[in-house]
């Protein structure tokens, strides 16, 4: 099991918006990312910077690279891209995160 972290951000005044969509999240898409190995999944906010922090453990974390090829990623990524930073693909501006501390 490996862990995953990796920050994005979201434009201003649409914290709301963003849970909202997550709360409702598709079950395709749920169910996509747990074929994945995808576990244990967590998005956290700074409300000061509007900045996202994820979290997951991932089977492998190769299966993660097969995501963006998937028709369900990016019709989530289309309906996502009018709240946050996104790329020219419309998935989210991610940053990954390096771990330097863990304690089991």
């Amino acid at each position: 099991m490996q862990r995953v972290s990796f920050k994005m951000r979201l434009f201003e005044g649409y914290a709301e918006e963003y849970k909202n969509r997550h709360d409702r999240i598709w079950g395709e898409l749920r169910q996509l990312l747990k074929e994945t190995g995808v576990r244990d999944y967590s998005i956290f906010l700074d409300e000061e910077t509007n900045s996202l922090f994820a979290y997951l453990t991932v089977d492998d974390e190769r299966r993660l690279e097969e995501l963006p090829s998937e028709p369900v990623m990016k019709k989530w990524w289309n309906y996502m891209k009018d709240i946050m930073e996104t790329n020219e693909d419309n998935s989210p501006v991610s940053i990954p995160l390096k771990e330097i501390f863990y304690l089991p």
